[in-house]
């Protein structure tokens, strides 16, 4: 058995405002098929470029419960994770944990939660990435040398 997947989908209160919350972010759109509109109680959001996953938002009458079992970890496409952190809060994130530098210097990543409380986590820029894999291969390559 061999499946694809089609959306992810948040449970949420206010489907039409949480998906206008996470299109900035992601840098996505309405589906131009489908805009979404205040008082739709299913709103779809989705890359203009077909690259990442569909996100739909579904209005469910429960309160969340407990912490996400499955959550978005998003790499910034340009700027270092600092500045993308700042941008996020300055968009209404908030800090759940920030485990920065929890494998040495220029490591980890901060989770964040949305206004409705659904926890994802902001991952250093590709950049970063590759700068910190770079460091710990020459701090291997000395290491070996002793």
């Amino acid at each position: 058995m061999v499946a694809f997947v089609s959306h992810v989908t948040v449970d949420c209160r206010d489907a039409y405002a949480l998906s206008q919350w996470w299109k900035p972010v992601l840098g996505y759109t309405d589906d131009p098929a489908d805009p979404n509109a205040p008082g739709h109680t299913e709103c779809l959001i989705v890359d203009p470029a077909g690259a990442g996953p569909t996100l739909l938002f579904i209005e469910v009458p429960e309160p969340r419960g407990a912490k996400n079992r499955l959550h978005l970890d998003l790499r910034p496409r340009e700027q270092p994770q600092e500045q993308e952190l700042a941008d996020l809060l300055a968009h209404g994130a908030t800090v759940v944990d920030d485990r920065r530098g929890i494998y040495g210097p220029g490591s980890g990543w901060v989770v964040l939660a949305d206004p409705e409380g659904n926890e994802f986590c902001i991952l250093k820029s590709p950049a970063e990435r590759a700068a910190w894999l770079a460091a710990q291969a020459a701090s291997e390559e000395v290491a070996a040398e002793r």
